[in-house]
């Protein structure tokens, strides 16, 4: 499939979309940088762009992990988790979340337990902590669907993510 701008081709069924086209298609979308902790022997924490909301009534949130990934076996035992939006120039913090092979919550990393032993992150934008209430394999991934029960935030700028870097909101 070859990406156009303009008006649209007429559709031609039959014609798959495939991986590489998919991918660079959706970095078309700007997303907020999240990064998502849960409690464990060992804390779990990773980078995600999946994030967002799902319901109002009940408030429902949700976010994607491949299930091949280090912290998925934490994720999937988990009963509450906290998403945390990060701020603009918070890069470097989610950089570290997106390592692999890492102690993401050795210092820099500045964080305490919260509710439930939940990792919260230090001088994010906004965080909420949610109970689990499903988790849906869907292809390599989960799709994991939360109920907030706690939440703080700040006034300031998100960090954005967009076309494969990181980026800021123009003034």
């Amino acid at each position: 499939m070859t990406l156009t701008t303009g008006p649209l081709p007429a559709p031609h069924p039959g014609a798959p979309l495939d991986v590489t086209e998919f991918r660079r298609l959706l970095r078309h979308q700007a997303s907020t940088v999240t990064v998502v902790t849960a409690p464990g022997d060992r804390p779990a924490g990773f980078t995600a762009t999946s994030f967002t909301s799902v319901s109002l009534h009940p408030p429902i949130v949700s976010f994607c992990l491949n299930r091949d990934s280090s912290s998925w076996p934490t994720v999937a035992r988990a009963d509450h988790v906290a998403v945390h939006l990060l701020a603009d120039g918070q890069q470097d913090l989610a950089r570290r979340f997106a390592t692999s092979g890492i102690d993401r919550f050795a210092g820099p990393t500045a964080w305490r337990p919260g509710p439930h032993d939940v990792p919260l992150l230090d001088g994010t934008l906004a965080w909420l902590l949610c109970r689990v209430i499903d988790r849906v394999a869907t292809g390599d991934h989960a799709v994991v669907l939360a109920e907030p029960e706690f939440g703080r935030h700040d006034d300031g700028v998100p960090l954005l993510y967009h076309d494969g870097r990181y980026a800021r909101l123009a003034a």
